[in-house]
């Protein structure tokens, strides 16, 4: 039978709300199946907390410094291959159901004289994904984003002729006079979205990825199915929208010892307006409702899903990879949003289960190992039997550990973000240039390298919650010299040669093929040349 994978990217679902992960409200048994049938890696973290730049890393399997996609909207270059070009020489059809949040390298293309409509400029402008049907979830009216006309032909059928359904059904909420109360306001967000659940987003992607799977045959194929939620806007159809009231919330995990001498950059994205809404507990409360109700449909999905892949005959020839791009801060830290690299915004969820008799004796396990992100490409291509590319591929494959033969993979992990374009920079006062933060993790200490500030630095064994930064502290100046040498020896690796393989250089011999060719630099004479084609087993002939 021929092997698929099922690739499941949530957008901006925590780590810690499933049920498997520990949270003691939120109940996901659909998903917490998956974690007994594979590993699920506890200790997994995103290459960078936003959207664009932690998405072109998952399929990449590259660094963002190494990617260049440094923020949303910002092009993945043409030439960086992506999980499709590493695939589709094994004969496998790499497909996308959902969001990518990629922005096509129009000039690239046009400079190499490629149209974005032609068979290879699709691929390329699809982060060589088929795009068998793309959605990423955000169609505002006027707005940047492509409207999703599908999903609109789909909520006209179901006798809404509203302009934009994706707006003012799926993600407003209507009172007792007829108004729509749009979802972008969180004062809505424990309102129930005007459409029905089977006509929502997250259901509507689920059926759309069944249909690509009864439409494949016998092609081993790659599936992406990329969730537009929990995502702003925060707003969940009934039943979900009031599953869980202030009794089911978490209390927010913050101090007022946080805001009293903030790390300048920390300082400034408190003052950021989202940060400031979930900082007010009415509002948050009111987010974090539809927030679990949205992860609980999300779970019904997921069950509905697996139950189709047992029905189909293909539920035991596929991988199934369960993450996130990244989390969300729900007032943590006194925060909204993401972006920053504690936990809550930095760490994910991820789940593989690895149908192959190898990996039996994993099932069920939770792994501690430090994963990245790009850890998932290396993954599948190894799944697939595709020979390793390290030159090209930063990240490790994750087989040794799902099948017992490793318990790590690496001694850290590390994050980067841009935040040339956010207000902070203006704030703060610095240049584009500058506008960078980077994290390296060893499992204890996470460190943030701040350009032109000091450091931030965290101990999560004896502050698991990150409330105390040890940047500036005299005491741990010897700890942040280490992480600091660690972090600098991962920016010295090579990441930009990516045409030729360490190992081709390594069995090459430089000497011996510019004299086989007739360059012949620094010979005293025809004897010493003959001498050296004679050890190289070239003869002796010059």
């Amino acid at each position: 039978m021929p092997k698929n994978v099922l690739f499941i990217m949530c957008d901006q679902l925590r780590w810690d709300y499933l049920s498997c992960t520990g949270h003691p409200h939120l109940h996901t048994p659909h998903i917490d199946a998956l974690a007994a049938r594979g590993v699920l890696f506890d200790r997994a973290y995103v290459q960078s907390p936003i959207c664009g730049p932690s998405r072109m890393s998952f399929y990449t399997g590259r660094y963002v410094s190494s990617h260049g996609s440094t923020w949303n909207g910002i092009p993945l270059k043409v030439g960086e291959m992506t999980l499709g070009d590493h695939l589709r020489p094994l004969g496998v059809r790499t497909a996308l159901c959902g969001k990518t949040h990629m922005a096509a390298d129009i000039e690239g293309l046009r400079r190499l004289g490629l149209s974005p409509d032609s068979e290879i400029g699709v691929l390329i402008s699809e982060c060589g994904f088929e795009p068998y049907e793309r959605d990423d979830g955000l169609h505002p009216d006027g707005g940047p984003y492509a409207r999703n006309s599908a999903y609109d032909a789909h909520m006209k059928d179901r006798g809404w002729q509203d302009e934009n359904p994706w707006h003012s059904v799926a993600n407003s909420a209507e009172d007792a006079e007829g108004n729509i109360l749009s979802g972008w306001f969180l004062d809505h967000a424990d309102k129930p979205a005007r459409a029905a659940d089977e006509d929502s987003e997250t259901p509507y992607i689920t059926g759309r990825a069944m249909d690509f799977i009864r439409e494949a045959g016998d092609q081993p194929w790659c599936l992406h199915l990329s969730y537009i939620k929990p995502h702003w806007p925060y707003i969940v159809p009934a039943p979900y929208h009031d599953l869980y009231g202030p009794e089911r919330h978490l209390d927010p995990v913050r101090s007022a010892a946080e805001k009293r001498d903030p790390h300048p950059v920390y300082g400034a994205f408190m003052q950021e307006r989202v940060s400031q809404a979930f900082s007010d507990d009415a509002t948050r409360g009111r987010v974090l409702t539809a927030y679990m109700g949205l992860i609980k449909q999300l779970d019904d999905q997921i069950g509905r899903l697996m139950a189709f892949l047992t029905e189909e005959g293909v539920a035991d020839d596929t991988m199934i990879v369960f993450t996130s791009d990244h989390g969300d801060y729900l007032g943590d830290h006194w925060m909204g949003e993401k972006e920053l690299f504690h936990d809550p915004s930095a760490r994910i969820p991820m789940i593989v289960v690895d149908p192959s008799p190898e990996a039996d004796a994993t099932r069920g396990v939770k792994s501690s190992a430090l994963v990245e992100a790009i850890d998932v490409v290396p993954t599948i291509l190894d799944y697939f039997g595709g020979a390793a590319v390290p030159h090209i591929i930063e990240g490790r494959s994750l087989l040794p550990l799902l099948h017992g033969k490793a318990e790590r993979l690496r001694d850290c992990v590390v994050s980067e973000y841009d935040y040339a374009q956010r207000d902070v920079r203006k704030r703060l006062g610095v240049e584009v240039k500058d506008a960078k933060l980077t994290m390296l993790f060893d499992g204890r200490w996470k460190y943030v390298f701040a350009e032109g500030f000091r450091p931030m630095l965290f101990d999560l064994e004896s502050d698991p919650d990150e409330l105390v930064d040890l940047g500036a502290d005299p005491a741990h100046a010897p700890e942040r010299a280490r992480l600091e040498q660690l972090l600098f020896r991962w920016t010295r690796r090579t990441a930009q040669r990516t045409t030729i393989s360490d190992a081709k250089i390594a069995a090459s011999d430089a000497t011996i093929g510019e004299a086989t060719a007739g360059i012949l630099i620094g010979y005293r004479n025809q004897d010493e040349l003959r001498e050296v084609l004679a050890a190289a087993g070239k003869g002796g002939e010059g």
